[in-house]
């Protein structure tokens, strides 16, 4: 039932002559909510449409993305990937949009509006948020400093540096190559595991602390100061990405990565890893649970058109991964057949030295064996089939293997790219121009990160609400002080281990927590009158199916298989080894596993605690005795939803709706253009009492 404050004669004719009608949910007595006419609003749409296209696309759509199409079977996995996006993707993202924007509060008071029971989402959806932010900022940080090194000719990763006591090359990048070395031993100064932990690294604990400065500064006024900021970093990385792709373009080697990023292979659908991964990249590349989507959207007027917002960035984040992994691919197949056009020079020159003396023997490559660069990759792989068995230290150059060595993640950007930037002309301002963009995509994204952080408490707490500045710096303090963690010389594997485990299970429980309460304690039919309100048209009726059941089903199955996956195969991370100058497979000491599942838990906890502390409370108000004697009496008005053809009078007596046949309902919408009666107030005290303690979602 819905409670509404008398008004006054003047608001009463006001609201009479213009037939729109504010609704407050019922909330609880002791529920603080912020004046929503003091709430900041966005600008404009564009500003709000850079901001979630900000946060949705991230470093996964350059570095994530192009690696599950590079090992799940290119064009095959693509249109999985779009299967999912439509019936699982789209259908959550809407979800959020239109809850975030009818409630217009953060992911706390969205679910505390449905049920007091269901707070506890909220409240994970902001422990994971701030688990995300620690890790993300430390990758913020590594970009800064290429970015920094990036200003120097030739780069530093160019070549393998000289000991100065041998007078010779390092040990370490000679077994290697100079852009590993570089990224472990001069970036990172990794140890050998993570059993390891070494000091702290001095020059990325500065690059952490300017890097949470940036971020503080864009936050300190809320979304007026970072949508600015949305301007730049959200438009930027396109405008890099195209560069690359033009540039890329003209390499040799281009359109084998592309080739290659393409063909389909479409066995790989019988597998379930594969459903897997892509149900996790469209879970993660919309950034569903995290409580970013609800916070934005809550600054939005309540018709704007959320169902096109929600089509229109999923579009664009999938239209940027396929940008990003033809980028990707192109550069790839360029490194590639870099790497075998080396190869091939190797063994010709092999074969000119040790068969320069001697008669040429049976197999003898008919091409000139002189003049590497006039060998083809498929002249040279044709003779090897056929002829390289019968030569001894003779190698075989399989672009398609070199191509198979996929790389993901920091892998990707720190050691792959930088690689290739290194063999460009005026190579410092091609690294300038992809750090820059890696920078602008991680800051775009931990803009909306924060934003699950800080709008949630703000909406929740008036007391943190007054004062926005200090929780904000607060919160990016806080976030330096624990991420020192990530700045030890083992921290990397700390990044990993976070950015595999600590969000994606929490996240998971929190989505289909967030779908229960829509689909089947709130009802999805009332949820599609709300928008239906709040749109001036009613969405299509697969909604409600995709919601009940299709989504709801697909996140239980992904949370199965996820669990299956770490209890059956024991969770392991890759180690750069300083003797061997190589990487390594180790699994996770006992303690770090420990930790992995006490960071799982901390953040699901917060659910099953609300409901729990909502039950008690619920049961504690029953067993208050009621007071002796007639007590003050509390005059309230209580309204329900009538036929919007009525003409109301403002002086004629309350009437039931009734007659109409609308029963009266419990809004999820805060704001509505229909006409509302007052309802004569004849119950029973007990009856009344019920409804005072009733909630919208039981």
């Amino acid at each position: 039932m819905m409670e509404k404050a008398a008004l006054d004669s003047s608001e009463e004719r006001n609201w009479l002559g213009d037939g729109q009608a504010e609704v407050q949910l019922a909330a609880n007595p002791d529920t603080t909510e912020p004046d929503d006419g003091d709430r900041p609003a966005w600008d404009s749409k564009i500003q709000y449409v850079l901001a979630q296209v900000g946060f949705s696309v991230g470093l996964g759509n350059v570095w994530r993305f192009p690696y599950l199409c590079h090992q799940n079977g290119g064009g095959a996995f693509m249109l999985l990937y779009v299967f999912l996006l439509l019936i699982v993707g789209v259908p959550l993202f809407f979800m959020e949009l239109a809850a975030g924007q009818s409630i217009r509060q953060g992911s706390i008071g969205v679910w505390k509006h449905i049920s007091p029971k269901l707070v506890g989402i909220g409240y994970s959806s902001c422990v994971v948020c701030f688990y995300v932010a620690l890790y993300y900022n430390v990758i913020i940080a590594w970009s800064l400093f290429y970015l920094g090194n990036s200003f120097q000719y030739p780069l530093p990763w160019e070549q393998c540096p000289i000991d100065v006591a041998t007078n010779d090359t390092v040990k370490e990048c000679a077994s290697s190559s100079p852009t590993p070395y570089f990224w472990f031993r001069k970036a990172l100064n990794i140890t050998n595991s993570i059993e390891e932990s070494g000091e702290f690294n001095p020059i990325m604990t500065g690059c952490l602390l300017a890097a949470w400065a940036i971020v503080s500064l864009a936050m300190i006024k809320g979304i007026k100061s970072s949508a600015r900021v949305m301007y730049f970093s959200s438009v930027f990385p396109y405008v890099v990405l195209f560069i690359f792709l033009i540039r890329g373009m003209l390499l040799d080697g281009a359109m084998d990565g592309i080739t290659y990023m393409f063909y389909p292979k479409l066995e790989i659908w019988g597998n379930v890893q594969v459903w897997r991964q892509a149900a996790t990249q469209v879970f993660f590349a919309l950034g569903l649970g995290y409580g970013s989507v609800i916070a934005y959207s809550s600054y939005n007027p309540v018709n704007n058109n959320c169902h096109r917002d929600a089509l229109m960035v999923s579009c664009i984040n999938f239209m940027t991964s396929v940008l990003a992994s033809l980028v990707v691919f192109v550069v790839l197949g360029f490194r590639a057949k870099t790497i075998a056009l080396q190869c091939i020079a190797e063994n010709l020159g092999v074969l000119n030295m040790m068969y320069s003396n001697e008669p040429r023997q049976q197999g003898w490559p008919s091409f000139n064996v002189t003049d590497s660069s006039s060998v083809s990759v498929p002249e040279y792989r044709q003779w090897y089939t056929e002829y390289g068995s019968m030569f001894n230290n003779i190698t075989d150059c399989n672009l398609e293997e070199e191509m198979n060595k996929g790389v993901e993640g920091t892998g990707l950007a720190f050691i792959a790219f930088t690689e290739v930037m290194a063999l460009f002309p005026a190579s410092p301002f091609w690294s300038t121009l992809f750090f820059l963009m890696l920078l602008n995509l991680g800051l775009s994204t931990m803009f909306g990160t924060m934003q699950g952080i800080l709008t949630p408490l703000m909406d929740n707490f008036k007391l943190l609400g007054r004062h926005r500045t200090l929780l904000t710096v607060f919160s990016c303090v806080l976030g330096f002080i624990i991420g020192l963690l990530f700045t030890q010389r083992s921290g990397n594997y700390f990044v990993t281990m976070f950015d595999d485990y600590s969000a994606t299970l929490p996240l998971v429980i929190v989505v289909i927590f967030e779908t229960i309460s829509v689909a089947w304690v709130y009802g999805t039919d009332r949820f599609l009158d709300d928008i239906e309100i709040m749109l001036k048209w009613r969405p299509p009726v697969v909604y409600k199916y995709l919601w009940k059941y299709v989504c709801l089903l697909a996140m239980i199955g992904l949370l199965a298989a996820s669990l299956l996956r770490m209890v059956f195969k024991r969770p392991t991370y890759t180690a750069w080894n300083q003797t061997a100058a190589s990487e390594m497979t180790l699994e996770y000491p006992s303690w770090a596993l420990a930790m992995i599942v006490m960071l799982i838990v901390f953040a699901s906890l917060p659910v099953p605690v609300g409901y729990i502390h909502s039950m008690l409370k619920s049961r504690t108000a029953l067993d208050v005795p009621p007071q002796e004697g007639p007590g003050p009496e509390v005059h309230r008005e209580l309204y329900t939803k009538c036929n919007s053809n009525d003409q109301l009078d403002s002086n004629s007596h309350p009437v039931s709706c009734e007659e109409d046949g609308v029963p009266p309902r419990t809004s999820f919408l805060l704001v509505g253009n229909e006409q509302y009666r007052l309802l004569p107030q004849q119950e029973e005290e007990g009856e009344e009492g019920e409804e005072e303690e009733q909630d919208t979602g039981v």
